[in-house]
C-alpha cells in the first residue's frame, strides 16, 4: 500500500495550513475525522456532501484534538446533520460541554472556533467504530498534551493528527504550557514506530507511506527537530510565535495594524512566548523583531497601514 492508495472506503481531504486535513469513513455509519478551520467550514460541509450524495448522512463527528485548525467545521457539519454524534478526546469532553475557551485553547490563542457540542468520549486503551472499521485510540501527548490519534490495524492506517507531520513537527503546546512536552512528543513519536503504520494521515500535508521509506525518514526528521529545540527552548518559543502569528494572518489575510495590535493584545501565549525567548528584550522590540523576521521571509507583507498576508 503507498499514500495513493488508501483502501476505497477511506478518504482524505487534503486541505491547507489554516485547516486540517480531514478523514472521511464510508460503510457503515460514514465519519468524518477532524473538520478543519470555521475559516473554510462551507467548504468541509460541501466535500462531505458530495462524496456521500443526497441519500447517506453523516453519523459522527470525530477530533484528534480541539484547536481550531482541527474543529472549526464541526458546528457547521452538526447544523448539516444534526442526528450525528459527535466525539472528542476524553479529557476535552466537560469543556467542549461547558464550552469553556481557555481551557480549550481559543482564549490564551485568540483564534476562533464556532461553539458546537459533543455527547461522546474518545479513550485511549478503547476502539471507536468509525465508518465500517474499528479504530484503536492512543493517547497523543505532545503538540497537545489531550490529543488521541487513531489507527486502524487491518489496512495499518494511522490518523496521526498533529502529533506527526511528514516534514517538521508542529508546535508543542505542552511544553509552552510548563509540561514535558519534549519528552512526550518524543514518547508519542515512539507509540508510532511501534504501531507500525502502513500510511500516516498527518493533519497537514499529504498521506505518505511505509512502503517508500517516507514514515522511517519522517520519524527520524520530527526527533531531531524535538531534539533541536529540547537542547534550544528559546528557539521552539520563537518558532511557536512566528506559526501563531502566520495562522492568524492566513485567517485574517489583510489587518490594520490597530487591529493586529489588538488581537495580541487578546493571545496571551505570545507574552509567555516572549518570556521563553527572549525577557531581556522589551515586549515591543520582541516584537516587531518577530514580524520583521516574518517580512523577510515573505511570511506577509507590511505596509504603512496594514499587514497582508503573504503566503
Amino acid at each position: 500500500m503507498n499514500a495513493s492508495s488508501l483502501p476505497d472506503d477511506l478518504r482524505v481531504f487534503a486541505r491547507d495550513w489554516l485547516s486540517s486535513n480531514n478523514l472521511l469513513c464510508l460503510g457503515g455509519e460514514p465519519a468524518l475525522i477532524d473538520t478543519g478551520h470555521v475559516k473554510h467550514a462551507a467548504e468541509t460541509v460541501r466535500l462531505v456532501e458530495q462524496a456521500l450524495g443526497l441519500s447517506v448522512a453523516l453519523s459522527t463527528i470525530a477530533h484528534t484534538h480541539l484547536h481550531s485548525d482541527h474543529c472549526g467545521g464541526t458546528a457547521a457539519l452538526q447544523a448539516a446533520y444534526p442526528s450525528a454524534l459527535t466525539w472528542v478526546p476524553k479529557a476535552t469532553l466537560p469543556h467542549v460541554q461547558a464550552w469553556d475557551e481557555d481551557a480549550l485553547t481559543f482564549g490564551d490563542t485568540a483564534q476562533r472556533c464556532a461553539r458546537f457540542t459533543a455527547q461522546r468520549a474518545l479513550t485511549p486503551g478503547q476502539t471507536v467504530r468509525l465508518g465500517q472499521r474499528d479504530w484503536q485510540i492512543h493517547a497523543a501527548p505532545g503538540h497537545d498534551r489531550l490529543a488521541v490519534l487513531l489507527f486502524e490495524p487491518l489496512s495499518g492506517v494511522l490518523l496521526a493528527g498533529d502529533a506527526m507531520w511528514e516534514h517538521g513537527v508542529g508546535i508543542i503546546f505542552e511544553h509552552i504550557e510548563g509540561g514535558n512536552g519534549f519528552t512526550a512528543f518524543i514518547d508519542t513519536l515512539a507509540l508510532i514506530e511501534r504501531l507500525e503504520p502502513a500510511v500516516v494521515i498527518p493533519g497537514h500535508g499529504v498521506p505518505f507511506a511505509r512502503a517508500d521509506g517516507a514514515i522511517d525518514a519522517a520519524l527520524t526528521r520530527a526527533r531531531q527537530r524535538v531534539a533541536y529545540f529540547a537542547d534550544h527552548p528559546a528557539q521552539h518559543a520563537l518558532y511557536a510565535a512566528k506559526v501563531l502569528l502566520k495562522y492568524q494572518f492566513l485567517d485574517a489575510e489583510r489587518m490594520t495594524r490597530p487591529a493586529l495590535r489588538a488581537w495580541i493584545d487578546n493571545a496571551p501565549i505570545l507574552r509567555r512566548l516572549h518570556r521563553q525567548h527572549r525577557p531581556d528584550l522589551l515586549w515591543d522590540i520582541w516584537l516587531s523583531q518577530v514580524l520583521a523576521s516574518l517580512s523577510d521571509k515573505g511570511a506577509l507583507q507590511q505596509t504603512d497601514i496594514e499587514v497582508i498576508n503573504g503566503l
